[in-house]
């Protein structure tokens, strides 16, 4: 491998970035010697962020990884991706755009004025696996952060009636893992590194729901407005959900099962 190779031109990236995600990666040992990792890659500030990262740590680790971005192409009309095909190889970023057909099966898979975006994202999470086997990846790393678990988290409570938020890294029943090295990072964290490099970020307007009669995902949007109430007032929040999700006292939850069976038998 020629990880030691260091790209000509860097991006900017805070050594408080730096330092949380190599935390993080030593904590939950997502990336280590040997790995294949790719990338989802949408050209979003998280995404971008993600793939900058990586490029850093490979270039300076104590272990030899590859890496390499995937871009899923929906098949939509006049999709393209040359900015981000041009800023990749700009960086020396290793990257493939994945076509698929998803865009069209999605006109019979789903009813007009439903909600397309999880349907969306369901796909593009299956394109993804599907090309990490096609080419032999053992992991796939999403650039989700601690913003969305925390959001997640509460949606899951609120809407659906469970405790559930997003796991740092687990194993998929394709085999391989999916990691999130950004789990620990604000979301604002991303935001600054997109802002102090001046990238050019895609965002919602390239997601194929916005082509459709869609039913806008409310339940995202109102956890985020009430978090960012919440933190207006009180701007230590966060950093109290972060200790609560490493303190979980599961033994005084309503569930028998989690229970600690000689406090009950005795």
């Amino acid at each position: 491998m020629n990880r030691r190779k260091v790209a000509n031109k860097k991006a900017n990236i805070s050594k408080k970035l730096l330092k949380l995600t190599g935390k993080t990666n030593a904590q939950y040992r997502l990336i280590g010697e040997g790995d294949k990792v790719l990338v989802g890659l949408s050209g979003g500030k998280d995404s971008l962020a993600l793939v900058h990262i990586l490029k850093h740590i490979q270039a300076h680790a104590p272990f030899n990884f590859e890496f390499e971005a995937c871009t899923i192409n929906y098949g939509m009309p006049n999709e393209a991706y040359d900015e981000l095909e041009k800023h990749t190889k700009e960086y020396e970023i290793p990257h493939s755009v994945y076509h698929t057909n998803i865009y069209e099966i999605s006109n019979s898979a789903i009813r007009e004025n439903s909600s397309f975006c999880s349907y969306f994202s369901r796909m593009r999470r299956g394109a993804l696996y599907s090309y990490a086997e096609e080419n032999g990846f053992n992991k796939v790393a999403l650039g989700h952060h601690f913003d969305d678990t925390v959001e997640s988290f509460f949606m899951n409570m609120f809407y659906n009636g469970t405790m559930r938020a997003m796991a740092p890294i687990y194993k998929t029943d394709r085999g391989f893992h999916l990691i999130r090295p950004l789990i620990e990072v604000r979301e604002t964290q991303l935001r600054g590194f997109a802002d102090d490099n001046s990238f050019t970020t895609i965002g919602d307007e390239a997601c194929p729901a916005m082509l459709k009669d869609v039913k806008m995902p409310y339940a995202r949007a109102n956890t985020k407005d009430w978090l960012a109430t919440l933190e207006a007032k009180d701007k230590d929040i966060f950093k109290r959900i972060r200790a609560s999700f490493k303190h979980i006292h599961d033994d005084t939850l309503l569930d028998p099962t989690r229970w600690k069976r000689d406090d009950i038998d005795d």
